[in-house]
């Protein structure tokens, strides 16, 4: 499995000659790598994993604890539905899923998914509001994309997927922060979202259920993100790939609900739900029952992008209503249990390691969302150098929170074997005696 093999070792060829740019007859390469993507691939979440994987000990007796990464599909606990596995083989048999599909994506994928949100939704929506993607991932690329301009900036929450990031940046777009609150349920600061939009803001984006943070968000808070949307003319990007993860009190409540009073686009996928992140199948969803994304050319910008972009599998987008539509609530009712007990076995746990304070016990998502606390810890100097030396010393990986856009905070994969989160929390306990703070008397 993937997640688990550091790169130690590389292949001896690997190591080019880069010195000099002519070649042996004298003449010089007209060629070079384009660095425009370097800054954005900067804040990519899987360049810091390998980073700090590389930074692992092969001269210690532990295996490696990757508890940064998210994705419980590598565990034997975490497995797909067996309706799920079924419509893709029938998929694959029919021989009717072989030829390309349309820019858009084909139909009966559109229609199901249409079906699948419409559950939830006072406004219901046709097939043709849905744009089938190469997992939320593409998602999240074509609406930044399409919405870009030469002085556009963007809304971000505080704490967000890295890649909202690295595709505005590589866009051109602006970047503003909003804060989310711990003390409040990680709700969205309003007045620090109004007071930085203006004219040339292009979306709101928010994340429901939250990646990291685990929150949920209520009706009425979102409610009034609707509101504050429509007064300051905006969009919201809805980001709501975790809607079936969830595992506390608080029911999801899904943003396009809102649609008439703020256009909303949501993004989402199969991924995480029924864990087959590596299927790669998602969606955009035009939540806009006053037509506002048609008017102002929000559709047909869309329809462009994805013409010239990859277009998500045949098979997977045939095998999608059966997905669906057959998957039976128990499935994603044993999972959520095993993340429940999980979450309550680290949040226990971190009793015993003071230096990571986690406000807010997760309710969804497959996170741990700690906070660093610097003062308690010896020669540490922030959460990069937190989990760099973490890894060095207990070969055990976690995210820090300058990736995903907030320093001095420590993130936990919860989707992982009970005995790893066991194993973890004995490395972090003797991680933390080592470098606590001498007292001073």
């Amino acid at each position: 499995m993937n997640l688990f093999v550091p790169s130690f070792e590389t292949d001896q060829h690997e190591e080019v000659e880069r010195k000099t740019e002519t070649h042996s007859d004298g003449g010089v390469w007209t060629f070079k790598g384009n660095k425009a993507a370097k800054e954005a691939a900067s804040v990519s979440m899987k360049g810091i994993l390998a980073t700090l994987i590389d930074n692992c000990s092969k001269n210690i007796n532990k295996t490696i604890l990757p508890l940064g990464h998210g994705d419980p599909s590598v565990y034997p606990c975490f497995h797909t539905s067996v309706e799920a596995e079924n419509a893709v083989v029938e998929s694959l048999r029919s021989g009717a899923a072989n030829s390309y599909a349309p820019g858009v994506g084909i139909l009966p994928a559109r229609r199901a998914v249409a079906n699948y949100l419409n559950r939830d939704l006072p406004h219901k929506m046709k097939s043709d509001d849905i744009f089938m993607t190469v997992g939320c991932c593409q998602g999240i690329e074509t609406m930044i994309h399409v919405l870009s301009n030469p002085k556009a900036n963007i809304l971000l929450p505080s704490l967000v997927y890295p890649l909202y990031h690295s595709h505005a940046i590589h866009s051109l777009v602006e970047i503003r922060k909003y804060d989310l609150l711990p003390d409040q349920d990680w709700e969205i600061d309003l007045k620090a979202v109004e007071a930085i939009a203006d004219g040339n803001t292009i979306a709101m984006v928010i994340t429901n259920p939250h990646n990291p943070c685990g929150n949920v968000y209520t009706y009425d808070h979102l409610k009034k993100v609707a509101e504050m949307a429509r007064k300051l003319g905006l969009m919201v990007i809805s980001d709501e790939v975790y809607n079936q993860t969830i595992y506390g009190d608080n029911p999801f409540v899904p943003m396009g609900i809102f649609a008439s009073i703020s256009p909303v686009v949501t993004l989402g996928s199969i991924s995480k739900g029924w864990l087959v992140p590596g299927w790669r199948i998602g969606w955009i969803a035009m939540n806009d029952p006053s037509n506002v994304f048609k008017t102002t050319g929000v559709v047909e910008s869309i329809k462009e992008h994805l013409d010239i972009s990859p277009d998500p599998s045949t098979i997977l987008q045939f095998a999608l209503p059966n997905i669906l539509e057959k998957t039976e609530k128990d499935f994603f009712e044993n999972n959520n249990s095993i993340l429940s007990q999980n979450v309550d076995f680290a949040f226990d746990a971190l009793k015993d390691i003071h230096c990571l304070i986690c406000p807010k016990k997760p309710e969804s998502c497959t996170y741990l969302l700690t906070k660093l606390d610097l003062s308690l810890l010896e020669d540490i100097t922030g959460d990069v150098d937190f989990c760099m030396k973490l890894a060095r010393e207990e070969n055990l990986v976690l995210l820090p929170g300058e990736v995903l856009g907030m320093k001095n905070w420590v993130r936990f994969s919860i989707g992982v074997e009970r005995s790893m989160l066991e194993d973890a929390f004995v490395r972090l306990k003797g991680f933390f005696a080592r470098h606590i703070k001498t007292q001073v008397t």
